[in-house]
C-alpha cells in the first residue's frame, strides 16, 4: 500500500511527514516564548484564536537550534487531538512512497534521533527521513488545541 508525504527541508536533510497529519502550511511568525519549557519548544502563536505551540525540529532531532527568518515556514500537524507547529526550512513536495520503498532503520544503538523516526524512505536516489510525529511531543507540555 503507497502513502503520500509532504516533504522538506532541515538543512541539507529531505524529511517527510504523512500528509494526512498536515493542517496547514504557514509562513513564520515569530513565537510567544514560554517559561520552563523543553529547549525545542520555541513559544506558541495564534492560529485563528488557537493556541498554537511551535517546536524547533532541529533542535528536537539534536541537529543544532534553528534562528527563524522570513524564509522558514511552519507546517502545522494534528498529533493525536492535538496542534503543533513544527518549524523548517522549506516545503519541497508531495510524494508517493509504496510500501516497498519503505525501509526501516537500521540498528544504530541508543542514537536518540531514530527514535523521532519511523523509516527511511528512498524516492529518485533521494534518501528521505520519514518522521514519527506522534514520538515528537512525547512528555512536552502541550496547549489545549480545541
Amino acid at each position: 500500500m503507497s502513502r503520500q508525504l509532504i516533504t522538506f527541508q532541515l538543512g541539507d536533510q529531505v524529511l517527510g511527514v504523512d500528509i494526512m497529519a498536515i493542517r496547514e502550511i504557514r509562513a513564520w511568525s515569530p513565537a510567544t516564548p514560554l517559561p520552563n519549557v523543553p529547549a525545542h519548544v520555541r513559544g506558541v502563536v495564534n492560529l485563528r484564536g488557537v493556541v498554537l505551540p511551535v517546536l524547533d525540529l532541529r533542535c528536537r532531532l539534536g541537529w543544532g537550534t534553528t534562528d527563524p527568518s522570513a524564509r522558514h515556514v511552519i507546517i502545522v500537524v494534528r498529533i493525536g487531538e492535538q496542534l503543533q507547529g513544527i518549524i523548517v526550512d522549506a516545503v519541497n513536495d508531495i510524494v508517493t512512497v509504496a510500501a516497498e520503498d519503505m525501509q526501516p532503520l537500521p540498528e544504530m544503538g541508543d542514537a536518540d534521533a531514530s527514535r523521532f523516526l519511523e523509516g527511511l524512505a528512498t524516492i529518485d536516489q533521494r534518501m528521505i527521513l520519514v518522521l514519527a510525529l506522534e514520538r515528537l511531543v512525547d512528555a512536552v507540555p502541550l496547549a489545549d488545541a480545541a
